[in-house]
């Protein structure tokens, strides 16, 4: 073959390659948007004795969903993920399954929002969209686990300065904070929101479940504080603590809403 060929043939497998193996953004779309404000698109239904994000029935406009192109690739290889995702600047691990595909529910409030996925090899796609529909209120107060080992168990906990706990045991509380599922199977990512937080000391603490054959892995909890989330006062902090061994308990952070 002559050389001009083969490097012309090489360049295009390469290129092929590398398109089979970024990553697409089918929802949401960059744009502008009015979604419903039917206020059902937060909690998810939890399935025991295992439970990862559920997208059973979601609307579209309460989803972050796409395909990282290369299956093979976008497998995890020792336990940690290689996607990942970035929600209005917050980084997490992104769970991918077997055919590439993706899916993650996520409640947009009324504004602007970002969304980037990063495939292998640091290929990104991202999108940058506007919520137009004014009744769908700002989520207030926004905290978000995730962490970096698969078939782990981290659990979220939230207690409000009025004592209430949201939990995998009472997801939804009286003073209307909510977390929105119990991740069981590794990575996360467990969200708890309000939109109108109560004032005062809010504590986060993250237990470390358990490991199922891993029983001594350690893994890494990330917790993002997000406040007043797309205004121009908005607040947002991360926190990365290495969770050691099943049985763990951690204080993470506490805070106060003014």
């Amino acid at each position: 073959m002559p050389r001009h060929l083969f490097l012309l043939l090489s360049s295009l497998l390469a290129c092929t390659a590398q398109a089979q193996q970024s990553p697409g953004i089918d929802t949401p779309r960059g744009g502008w948007r009015a979604s419903d404000s039917t206020g059902q698109d937060f909690v998810q239904e939890v399935h025991y004795p295992a439970s990862n994000v559920n997208t059973a029935g979601r609307s579209s406009t309460a989803l972050i969903a796409g395909r990282i192109g290369n299956e093979i690739a976008a497998r995890p290889k020792d336990g940690r993920s290689v996607a990942r995702l970035v929600v209005d600047g917050v980084a997490l691990p992104l769970s991918v399954g077997e055919d590439g595909q993706y899916a993650r529910p996520w409640s947009f409030g009324a504004g602007s929002h970002g969304v980037s996925v990063r495939g292998p090899g640091g290929t990104e796609k991202r999108v940058q969209f506007i919520e137009a529909n004014p009744g769908r209120a700002p989520v207030k107060l926004r905290v978000v686990l995730s962490w970096d080992t698969d078939q782990t168990d981290l659990d979220l906990h939230v207690v409000s300065p009025d004592g209430q706990h949201a939990w995998y045991g009472e997801r939804v509380v009286a003073n209307g904070g909510a977390l929105d599922v119990d991740v069981t199977t590794g990575f996360g990512p467990e969200i708890y929101a309000s939109r109108a937080p109560v004032p005062g000391v809010y504590h986060v603490y993250v237990n470390y479940f358990g490991a199922g054959e891993q029983r001594d892995v350690i893994t890494v909890a990330q917790v993002a504080v997000i406040e007043n989330e797309g205004t121009p006062s908005e607040k947002q902090q991360t926190f990365r603590v290495p969770m050691r061994k099943p049985g763990e308990l951690t204080l993470i952070r506490s805070f106060v809403i003014p």
